[in-house]
């Protein structure tokens, strides 16, 4: 079986980091993309939003050169966690999970970079 997912697309806002009680670094990303389609004869813009997780030395590396409105190419697996509110109610999220991150812009110059991670699958968030 295959979980692999590929992105291109602009960062929603900068990213955002955390560190866990056990000091693993958790980085959260969004990233939009979108697909141009004809609708009634006319070309129409999809926005895609996604929510992706990096951890550890990927997750710093992020927060200090990615911000906001850069492009980057995202490669990492889908993953949906479940949790109970304190109502009873049972919450689910799908997440991107990833392990390596291109900079396709980045601030002031052309230059792309690229930083990848081992997969941490049991650490939690």
């Amino acid at each position: 079986m295959l979980n692999k997912v590929q992105l291109i697309g602009n960062l929603g806002n900068d990213p955002e980091t955390k560190t866990t009680p056990s000091g693993t670094t958790v980085g959260k990303l969004s990233v939009a993309t979108s697909h141009r389609s004809k609708v009634n004869g006319e070309w129409q813009d999809q926005t895609e939003w996604h929510r992706v997780v990096v951890f550890n030395q990927l997750a710093e590396t992020c927060q200090k050169y990615l911000t906001k409105g850069r492009k980057c190419y995202v490669e990492g697996r889908i993953q949906t966690r479940q949790w109970q509110t304190d109502d009873g109610t049972t919450r689910y999220m799908t997440e991107i999970i990833g392990d390596r991150v291109l900079f396709l812009s980045s601030k002031g110059s052309d230059r792309e970079g690229s930083y990848t991670q081992q997969a941490d699958d049991d650490i939690p968030f």
